[in-house]
Formats: structure tokens, C-alpha cells, sequence
């Protein structure tokens, strides 16, 4: 450990203050904040990432954060916080816990585990911010009226295109060898059998 005292003249006196009988740096720890913080969000969840700055490797591996994400709109003090179990600087977010189409921002801060007994620290300053918004999910009633308005679509379709086929190899039937009209025929069904398979 160190003693550390303060010196200073007070009204023409030198006097010297103790200010700690003993010092240990390693119990005195205040990290720079997180650095580089982004986000990917999906329909299904948000991942969030970061990076560390001048932290030397046996403190970055004891590391924890808190995260700390909000409606963009709305302050920081009604913020929801969480406090990671990793130190990796990475975390994910569930869709469930976020509104669809609503932006938020995210922050991250840092110190030493509080698991940890040889360093002690406060936590850090937060993070810059990072603003998401959650992928729009297509319901379920839309996906069906999709499938459904695609085969309602798919059967005069296919009907029209096979009195095409038909009435072609009929105006050429006189030019083209006999075995074009059969061709085209399965042609045409392994068409039809790829296509009823997609919309499956």
C-alpha cells in the first residue's frame, strides 16, 4: 500500500494532511467508459456490442456492465437497467421486451466484479448511445391471406397458361414433330408441381 498525504500553506503555515494512512490503487479503480457501442435489431431479438479502452487484460477478463436502454423518446431515469453475468462486452435483448416500431437508445458502463476480491472499483461513466428499433413482424392472419390470394391466383393462372400451350401446339402441330405437345405438357406440370411445393 502508499500513504498519501496533502500539503499545503495555510495562512503563512506549512501543514501536511493525511489523507490516507494507507492506500492500495487496486481498491481505487475508475474505468474509462465503453467505447464503439452499436446494435443489430431484428424481428426476433436486439444485439448489442461494445468494445473496452485502455483496460489491461487481467481487468478485462473480471469485467462487469450494466446496460441500460430506453424508449427513445422518454428519459433515463424510467431506463430499464441490467446487469450483465458476462464480461464478454456483448449482450441480446428479446423481442419481447421491446415495442414494435418504437426506436430506443442504449448505454453501457463498466467496473470490476464485485466477485472479485483482489480489485475494487466504481463504475465507470457511461457509454455513448446507440438507437435501434425492433423489425416489424408480419402476423400470422397476413401470411395466411397471402398463401391464400396466391393459390386463388395460381388456379386461373394455370389454367390460362395450359389453353395457351394447348392452342400453340395445336397452330403448330403441323410444323413440329409429334412429340412437342408431350413435352411441353410435362413441362409444364413439373412447373405446376415446383410451384404448389413453394407455396406449401
Amino acid at each position: 500500500g502508499y500513504r498519501v498525504s496533502l500539503q499545503g500553506n495555510f495562512f503563512g503555515c506549512n501543514q501536511t494532511y493525511m489523507a490516507f494512512l494507507e492506500y492500495n490503487p487496486r481498491k481505487h479503480i475508475k474505468l474509462d467508459p465503453p467505447l464503439n457501442i452499436q446494435s443489430n435489431a431484428t424481428a426476433s431479438k436486439c444485439q448489442i456490442w461494445w468494445s473496452v479502452w485502455n483496460v489491461p487484460w487481467y481487468l478485462a477478463e473480471i469485467l462487469q456492465y450494466e446496460l441500460q436502454y430506453k424508449e427513445y423518446s422518454m428519459s433515463w431515469e424510467v431506463a430499464m437497467n441490467k446487469t450483465l453475468p458476462s464480461s464478454l462486452p456483448q449482450v441480446e435483448i428479446e423481442a419481447t421486451e421491446l415495442r414494435s416500431g418504437i426506436a430506443y437508445a442504449a448505454r453501457v458502463r463498466c467496473k470490476v466484479s464485485e466477485n472479485e476480491n483482489s480489485y475494487h472499483s466504481q463504475w465507470s461513466e457511461w457509454s455513448q448511445t446507440t438507437v435501434f428499433k425492433r423489425a416489424d413482424v408480419l402476423k400470422v392472419s397476413e401470411k395466411i391471406l397471402n398463401i391464400k390470394t396466391m393459390q386463388y391466383l395460381f388456379i386461373p393462372l394455370s389454367f390460362v397458361s395450359l389453353l395457351y400451350l394447348f392452342w400453340n401446339c395445336k397452330l403448330s402441330q403441323k410444323a413440329l414433330p409429334a412429340l412437342t405437345f408431350p413435352r411441353q405438357l410435362l413441362s409444364f406440370s413439373h412447373s405446376i408441381v415446383c410451384t404448389m411445393g413453394i407455396l406449401r
